[in-house]
């Protein structure tokens, strides 16, 4: 078992300047048990470890694999990209056993905000996770955004902000570190960073009072980590993304707004820096700019990756390029943010949580409206699913629908998926003559979504239509189910309210 304390391990001064750029980083990895290589690394210095869905089966089988890194490491932060909803790791195979952000927001409960986190970072620390990559803080005023969507707590700061503090306070009141994203702000953009750069060309007022509330109430709440945006903002920094700007992250989040937690870095194998800079370039750029932690290995996750960076580190500070007291206090952050998980994990008593809080607040966020008196279904329909591709932060891994609800409360449902031009036909002649359920995801930014609804609508008038995404789209149908998101609990709460449940 090793543990490190800045100052007080290795023989010279090349060793200590090697273990911090091993510090600073955040790796992911294949497989669900530790590679050797990264045990290894543990064992250099490395102090962190990204846990994705291909990393877990079961909340055994992850309690083992971090008691495993703990062997190693005793004080290292494991960490995992879990939002509830959409976006989890957790419960990558089956749907989330919470609504997301979304759903949280249209049920504007601020106490329920405050209890779905706790006993979602319950869960985690259960299984011996220490910093979840969330919440979302994004104020999501472009309905159009591909990448945050229902993944906000709404379209309006205030409402943003209020329920990022209570989430925060939830989920630390558990022992489990927040890490608010995606600073400062990904919420007004028609570009996924995964893919490319988006840029947001807001004037300075706007940011201010829109995109910069929520951080201001998350650091408020005492948000012990902040993640960069891969995004460029003109009005903040012309010529730097976020992640890369010593504007944002040191002049603006430091400075102006006060923050003295961790900054981690959005995964810098997404293109908006991968494909403009480089993962290694990129990594140096954000240190010397001010983030604390390099988060990478969603795409990446190998031991060479973790040796290109550390190698990269360690040459720009030996070219003055990275100044070594700007790494150095990096890797300190990092070792605070661990002495502090380790704190609150020793004073966290054993608690009860409610297993069936996200089950409550998903059926308080469903929203009905129709053209007519409904009549609950007694006879199994047809789930007519129109399924967009998914992006790259949700994955297409998780199931999500109401079909298999459905199935369980009414024996015999048949579903099928489309997509494209012509899906609202094929599923008219998959359905035959059983009621159709339609299940749409985020309509109003797929052209060919609103086509195939349209084209089954005019042959069966008395579909039920059940939006999981972000409700824009005009409401239709015999009866139309608004879920504010696409967890498996939220397609729970629809099926219900279709079978009289």
């Amino acid at each position: 078992m090793t543990t490190f304390a800045s100052g007080t391990t290795g023989s010279n001064a090349k060793d200590v300047l090697t273990r911090d750029a091993l510090t600073v980083l955040q790796p992911g990895f294949t497989g669900t048990t530790a590679p050797d290589w990264l045990l290894r690394r543990l064992g250099e210095g490395l102090a962190s470890v990204g846990l994705f869905g291909r990393n877990i089966t079961s909340p055994e089988q992850l309690s083992a694999l971090t008691a495993q890194l703990r062997a190693e490491r005793d004080d290292v932060l494991v960490a995992i990209d879990e939002e509830g909803g959409d976006v989890t790791r957790l419960e990558v195979r089956t749907g989330s056993s919470f609504p997301g952000n979304h759903a949280l927001g249209a049920v504007d409960d601020v106490d329920l905000t405050r209890e779905v986190a706790s006993e979602l970072g319950r869960r985690l620390a259960a299984c011996g996770v220490n910093l979840n990559w969330a919440p979302s803080a994004d104020v999501n005023s472009d309905p159009d955004n591909p990448v945050i969507g229902v993944r906000s707590f709404g379209a309006t700061a205030d409402l943003v902000a209020r329920h990022t503090a209570a989430y925060v306070t939830g989920l630390q009141s558990s022992g489990v570190a927040a890490c608010t994203k995606h600073f400062p702000g990904h919420g007004d953009t028609a570009i996924d960073s995964h893919h490319a750069l988006p840029r947001i060309d807001a004037d300075l007022p706007v940011l201010m009072s829109r995109e910069l509330s929520p951080f201001r109430a998350a650091i408020a709440a005492g948000s012990r980590a902040v993640m960069s945006a891969h995004i460029l903002v003109p009005a903040l920094d012309p010529d730097h993304p976020a992640t890369l700007s010593h504007k944002v992250l040191t002049d603006l989040l430091r400075g102006e707004l006060g923050y003295d937690g961790l900054i981690v870095t959005d995964g810098m194998e997404m293109q908006a820096i991968a494909g403009t800079y480089g993962i290694e370039r990129g990594s140096v750029l954000a240190i010397a700019a001010g983030a604390d932690a390099i988060c990478v290995g969603g795409g990446l996750a190998d031991d060479e990756t973790v040796r290109r960076l550390r190698d990269a580190l360690v040459s720009a500070v030996h070219s003055g390029e990275l100044p070594e007291e700007r790494l150095a206090d990096a890797a300190e952050r990092v070792r605070s943010l661990a002495r502090w998980t380790a704190a609150a994990s020793a004073a966290e008593t054993e608690t009860r949580g409610d297993p069936e809080v996200g089950l409550r607040a998903a059926r308080r966020a469903v929203r009905l409206t129709g053209t007519g008196d409904f009549t609950p279904l007694t006879e199994a329909p047809y789930v007519a699913a129109f399924t967009p591709v998914a992006n790259f932060a949700v994955g297409d891994e998780t199931p999500w629908g109401v079909a298999a609800e459905l199935s369980r409360l009414l024996p015999g449902t048949e579903t099928g998926s489309f997509a494209g031009e012509g899906a609202g036909m094929a599923a008219l002649a998959a359905a035959g003559r059983r009621r159709i359920v339609a299940v749409v995801r985020d309509e109003h930014r797929h052209p060919w979504m609103t086509s195939a609804l349209d084209s089954v609508l005019r042959s069966r008038p008395d579909t039920i239509v059940v939006e999981m995404g972000v409700p824009q789209a005009p409401t239709r149908g015999a009866l139309h189910i608004a879920t504010h998101g696409a967890a498996r609990v939220c397609g729970v709460a629809a099926a219900e309210v279709i079978a009289g449940e």
